[in-house]
């Protein structure tokens, strides 16, 4: 099931929601109308990591990053597998149009829809075939409809859809003691069809008509080896079509995966001017501006400022800073020894 990004409605609202929900709080993706920068040097890095291959190095001259303006955005799921997938069609802009933000098309704004929501990392007890799905007492209160009390054992059937549009019953219940919220009949279904793991997530929304929704999101595992039955991906040689479109100024398209490679290697354009404005040095303090999908923030100093690929992407700003990360009670380890400037921000404190 496919929907463009422009929820003028409660069922594409619901679905847009779903999706960014399952995708997790890495990268925002643009919308149709804006102007971004395009990174080739994070592209290749991205169908690397999702495919597991080196890719050769590229035979065009293309600068390190391209002013764009996005023409369409669709969004979409795997129906094997939930891998989630972002269609963005892009056309380069002039050269000179990067020192005016003027060139920005006003965005209407879309209106608002009030969504209820929760996710919940999965554990053994959760995932097991035997048993059910545990939630936390708040979010059942808050998200869920509200049960019936007077009865001797309260329970409801849930009917809930996913990004395909396919039907989920479960059904509530509050039992045991002390009381839990629990969701049964069905769960294990879920499970099974989903191919769930610990660490995966539940991805629960109730919309303002009373409609629900459920997803998943995987645990980051950027190299993987799952395979996306999909028949939209980067073509073999992923810098042709870019490169076409940037030497005669047409239409190219990309994809993005935002659980295989979380890079932002498409920045909107006032983000990027922002960074790139701002005087880094060695020495200097910062906190990260994603939430790193452990939903905090993290600190370190700049230990450098150089060129990650001198040889093929002279002068890019794409990953440019080395960076020392401070050590805390949560491991340093999966962050990454490079940063691009819009990836953090000064930390004054």
């Amino acid at each position: 099931m496919k929907f463009q990004n422009n929820p003028r409605d409660p069922e594409t609202a619901l679905y847009t929601a779903l999706w960014h929900a399952c995708a997790g709080p890495l990268p925002t993706l643009p919308g149709a109308g804006q102007l971004v920068f395009y990174f080739p040097q994070g592209h290749l890095q991205q169908v690397e990591a999702s495919s597991n291959q080196v890719i050769d190095p590229p035979r065009f001259n293309l600068p390190s990053n391209i002013l764009c303006r996005v023409i369409h955005v669709q969004l979409r799921a795997d129906p094997d597998t939930d891998e989630l997938l972002a269609q963005l069609t892009l056309l380069p802009q002039p050269i000179q149009a990067q020192n005016g933000a003027e060139m920005e098309l006003p965005t209407p704004p879309s209106p608002e829809f009030r969504l209820l929501s929760f996710s919940k990392t999965l554990t053994p007890s959760d995932t097991s075939i035997h048993g059910g799905f545990s939630v936390p007492k708040r979010h059942a209160h808050q998200c869920f409809p509200p049960l019936d009390m007077s009865m001797q054992n309260p329970k409801q059937e849930l009917v809930a859809k996913d990004l395909h549009g396919n039907e989920w019953r479960f059904q509530h219940v509050l039992k045991g003691q002390p009381r839990r919220h629990l969701l049964i009949g069905g769960w294990r279904d879920f499970v099974v069809s989903k191919r769930l793991v610990v660490g995966d997530a539940f991805v629960f929304l109730r919309g303002e008509n009373e409609e629900l929704r459920v997803g998943v999101r995987r645990a980051m595992r950027p190299n993987g080896n799952a395979t996306s039955s999909e028949s939209s991906s980067d073509p073999p040689d992923v810098l042709a079509n870019a490169w076409e479109a940037y030497t005669r100024t047409t239409l190219f398209t990309i994809y993005y995966k935002p659980r295989r490679c979380p890079t932002d290697f498409i920045v909107p354009f006032d983000r990027f001017m922002e960074s790139v404005n701002m005087n880094y040095s060695i020495g200097m303090r910062f906190e990260s501006k994603e939430a790193l999908e452990l939903e905090q923030k993290f600190t370190g100093s700049i230990v450098g400022i150089e060129d990650s690929d001198p040889i093929r992407w002279m002068d890019s700003k794409w990953r440019c800073l080395k960076v020392k990360w401070d050590q805390n009670e949560t491991s340093t380890a999966h962050l990454p020894e490079r940063v691009s400037p819009w990836q953090i921000e000064p930390d004054y404190m």
